[in-house]
């Protein structure tokens, strides 16, 4: 699915007072895409407000140093939107990743927009401005902003690189393309200083999180001749380790780093409850596939979903046996 972009202009020029959310449990496409819209919104003479179900995590408030992004019910109240004439939910089509906007955004009569790159939809009442082949959401604004007309600035740019960087694995990822690098040269062009971004990024680590990392590396096992990797963090984890739940962000990256391992998989305790997944593919076995099967979604090589358990044990034995026999099939004439 491509952008239909002189749709999604028609629309922007038709509305004046514009309301921004992503998914919760945010990373930097998710907030990164939101300033940088924002202010590419802004530019054209919008009013703009960012309204999201969870606060800006700490180890990522470096990308919002003027506090734009509101918590809905902390920071601000539906009410004090209600005049808003669009909605542009970034970074996610499912509901529950949109946690407690959700019902917000059910209960409005403003018109409502997608502007993602996940496969996939639930049953928002939303007109799609959608590319699943974008490897970026921070990709999808830098396009916006060229057939807007708008000239990229530092302020647009920052983020947006975040955004672009992050989702790629700092260009590593199979997703990285001629196109991806032309964008981002195109945000260093803007104002955008890829070092600085790196340094708030990679090189403020806490204690804490070293310590955690450490915990999940010594819980790492291997399976099937090494194809598959996994391992595990428990509820009390981030009190014994000093961490925050935050730190979990990308340490499954670490077992996939193994020599051998295509498939990677952490099982994250959440202090309130139920165990946050993530997948990592290298292979044939789509990472979102195995994702809905448990009613997630993501990418072919990263993706997410949520088991509804406390026990660790009961979450690793229905999620690595589907795992393993996905897997299976696939190395079965190997």
């Amino acid at each position: 699915m491509n952008v239909d972009w002189p749709r999604f202009c028609e629309v922007i020029k038709g509305a004046n007072n514009i309301v921004l959310t992503s998914h919760i449990r945010p990373d930097c496409d998710a907030l990164g895409s939101c300033l940088g819209m924002a202010g590419i919104l802004e530019t054209l003479g919008k009013k703009v407000r960012i309204v999201c179900g969870q606060s800006v995590p700490p180890n990522l408030a470096f990308i919002d140093p003027e506090n734009r992004i509101m918590c809905i019910d902390q920071d601000i109240k539906a009410e004090e939107f209600a005049d808003a004439d669009l909605h542009m939910i970034l970074d996610t089509s499912a509901w529950k990743q949109i946690g407690a906007m959700s019902d917000t955004i059910k209960n409005s009569t403003y018109k409502k927009i997608i502007f993602d790159h996940h496969v996939g939809e639930d049953d928002i009442d939303a007109e799609l401005f959608k590319n699943t082949t974008a490897e970026a959401v921070g990709r999808m604004c830098v396009e916006a902003a060229e057939h807007l007309g708008v000239e990229l600035t530092p302020e647009i740019s920052t983020p947006l690189f975040a955004a672009l960087a992050t989702d790629t694995g700092w260009f590593r990822f199979p997703s990285v393309s001629e196109m991806t690098l032309n964008i981002a040269a195109k945000l260093i062009k803007g104002g955008a200083d890829p070092a600085a971004i790196y340094g708030h990024l990679y090189e403020r680590e806490t204690v804490g999180r070293v310590r955690l990392r450490g915990t999940v590396l010594a819980r790492v096992q291997t399976e099937l001749d090494g194809r598959l990797a996994h391992t595990y963090i428990l509820p009390d984890d981030y009190e014994k380790t000093g961490a925050q739940t935050t730190d979990t962000e990308d340490l499954i990256n670490l077992a996939l780093e193994i020599e051998g391992t295509v498939f990677a998989v952490i099982a994250v305790g959440q202090p309130d409850g139920g165990y946050k997944m993530s997948f990592r593919s290298r292979c044939q076995t789509a990472a979102n596939e195995v994702a809905q099967h448990f009613d997630g979604g993501g990418h072919k090589a990263a993706a997410g979903a949520f088991i509804d358990s406390n026990d660790i044990d009961e979450v690793q034995t229905k999620v690595l046996d589907y795992v393993r026999k996905v897997l299976g099939e696939e190395f079965a004439t190997v």
